[in-house]
This record gives structure tokens, sequence and C-alpha cells, in this order.
């Protein structure tokens, strides 16, 4: 199991209810505008902001926030800025290769940026093609184990509370284009082609099984098995990083095992 993502989902949980929460709400938003600017600002005629509006309702930013942000990226209000998408490359300790996608309105503020918090939390940038070749861009869905209510019931069905299973989530989204599902422990990775990711998520909609977030993902092709120093190691790189403004997504292929993972 990636232990990237094993960790992107806890953090994520983590990040909902702690200090950082500030920063995660900048994101989704910058997500939000950059998403109604691409493809306009209405969800149903666009895929990719649909999923950015309900990651953002997900993650509790407020609904006036989310309307201000499609309005803004949409021109509906004369506002908004525009984002360039800039990918840095890097390794961390131990040899385990790094993608760094800035969402940005200042190339040399990011850039700084970026070198700043690698130097700092022991990681190295690399030149353009040499980490990137190590990952595919793939649609990515995580599917939360229960679905709302008490995680302590644990009967297999639908409804407030009850536990979905790893059979359930394939047979909903297989005829749906999905490529692989993933064992996360809390949740479960669902792993298709870019261009299958709204198949997927609808045919998961249409199963009745929710979902935390639905978006286009790095997904590394070889990871890098760590023990506990070196993924804590990595840990404080990619935190570092996630803590720059600019800075939208962190990649990495490093593998844990459930255990160091715990440790960490």
């Amino acid at each position: 199991m990636s232990g990237h993502s094993k960790w992107a989902t806890t953090k994520h949980k983590k990040a909902v209810i702690d200090a950082k929460r500030g920063k995660l709400f900048a994101k989704l938003i910058k997500n939000i505008e950059v998403a109604a600017r691409t493809g306009g600002p209405d969800p149903d005629g666009n895929p990719t902001l649909y999923d950015a509006i309900q990651k953002a309702k997900k993650s509790s930013v407020p609904n006036d926030n989310i309307d201000r942000a499609v309005k803004r990226g949409g021109g509906l209000d004369g506002g908004g800025v525009d984002y360039t998408t800039i990918m840095y490359e890097g390794y961390a300790a131990g040899g385990v290769a790094m993608l760094i996608e800035c969402l940005t309105d200042n190339k040399n503020r990011a850039a700084m940026e970026v070198r700043t918090a690698m130097t700092r939390a022991g990681g190295t940038m690399a030149d353009p093609g040499s980490v990137s070749y190590m990952f595919n861009r793939k649609g990515v869905v995580i599917v939360p184990r229960v679905q709302g209510g008490d995680a302590g019931q644990r009967s297999a069905s639908e409804g407030s509370g009850q536990e979905t299973t790893e059979d359930e989530v394939l047979l909903a989204v297989l005829d749906a284009g999905a490529e692989e599902v993933n064992d996360l422990g809390e949740s479960f990775e669902v792993v298709s082609e870019p261009t299958d990711l709204v198949a997927v998520r609808t045919a998961l909609q249409e199963a009745g099984i929710d979902y935390d977030s639905a978006e286009a993902s790095f997904v590394p092709s070889v990871n890098v098995e760590v023990d506990v120093d070196g993924a804590r190691k990595v840990v404080k790189l990619i935190d570092a990083l996630e803590d720059c403004d600019d800075v939208q997504n962190v990649f990495a292929n490093f593998d844990a095992s459930d255990e160091v993972m715990a440790q960490v």
C-alpha cells in the first residue's frame, strides 16, 4: 500500500479540526476558482468544478465562501486571480521521489517557497523530468469505509453508520472503468484513468456509496519502502511543502507498512 495515500487521507481528516484548517480552506477555494475559470461556473456542466465543490463541502468550507469562489473564478463578479500550474520535482530522504504541484499568480515566489521548504526540511530539488516519469496521472476517488453514523456498526450495507466492503466498492465501479481498489484502512482508494473519473464517481453515487473526494492525481508506478525514521523525514518534508501558500498538492512514492504509519 502506498504510504503517501494513507498519510494523505489521515492528514486530511486531522486538518479539518486542527490549526491548519485556514490553509486547507484556502487551497480548496483556489481549486474551485481555477475549475470555474477553466470550465465555467455551472457545476452540472463542469465535472471538475463539481468535484472541487464536493471536496470543499466535505472539509466544512462554508457555502458562502464556495459560492464567492465560483463567482470569482467564473468571472461573474469581475474579480478573481489568474493562477498558473507549475510542477517541481525533488527527492526526500532515502531516495523518495516527490512531485510538488503549485497553483500560483507569482512564479518567482512559488519557486522560492518550494526551494526554501525543501532545503530546510531535508529535501533536494531535482531537474525537470528526472522524477515525473515515475508517476502516472490517474483519477483517484477516496471512499470512506464507514458510510456516516457510528463506526462501531459493522454490517455491510448502505445507510447511516454502515460499513462498506471492498467487494461492494469494486462491484459498483468495475464497469465504470476503475482499474483497482486499494484498502487504506479507514477508506478505499479507487484508481482509474483520469477520463473515467466522472464515470467512476457517478457509479458510486448510483450505488448509494458516499465518497470523500474525486480528483485527478499523480500515482507512483514505483514505490520506495521506508522505515519509521524514513517515513518521519518524508512526512516532515511533505508538511513543510504543504505549508507553502502556493503549493496545492504534494505527491511522493514512499511505501510504508501499517505499523510504520501508526508510529508516524
